[in-house]
């Protein structure tokens, strides 16, 4: 969701959107949502727990990048970009992945082929297929929030 920050209070973010794969989206100016929110309680209270999520997986992500090595941290991101495409195969390429995990693509396709070679991935032009989800879990260590 983008615009949580409406349900603060907050009209403005610093942030950007980036679209990682094709979908469908509903949208809502910002007025119309904010008098719904007003009106309806349990919209309210499931926002609430959305923000709630989204503050953990924010504290665990923040963790995750300061402790974890780039292994552990592809792993992590190849589970959450299954989550959110509901499929076991979709496209990230190498610079995305970089950018995003702070790396150089060269770390990026070093880290991806030992998944590869450990059966956990296949990886080819930026197309992943998720093998086994199990073990990419066990990747990204024992402590880590994410995933499943």
């Amino acid at each position: 969701m983008l615009g949580a920050q409406l349900v603060l209070g907050v009209a403005t973010v610093p942030l950007h959107a980036l679209v990682q794969g094709a979908g469908t989206a509903w949208r809502i100016a910002a007025v119309p949502f904010k008098r719904e929110l007003a009106r309806s309680t349990a919209l309210r209270r499931w926002l609430n727990r959305y923000l709630y999520v989204l503050m953990v997986q924010q504290a665990s992500s923040a963790a995750c990048l300061r402790f974890h090595l780039i292994g552990q941290r592809l792993a992590r991101w190849l589970l959450m970009s299954q989550d959110r495409a509901h499929s076991d195969q979709f496209h990230l390429r190498r610079e995305f992945l970089a950018y995003r995990l702070g790396m150089r693509r060269f770390g990026i396709t070093a880290a991806a082929s030992v998944l590869q070679r450990d059966g956990l991935i296949e990886y080819h032009c930026g197309e992943i297929t998720v093998l086994d989800r199990q073990a990419l879990r066990l990747k990204t260590g024992i402590f880590c929030l994410c995933g499943d």
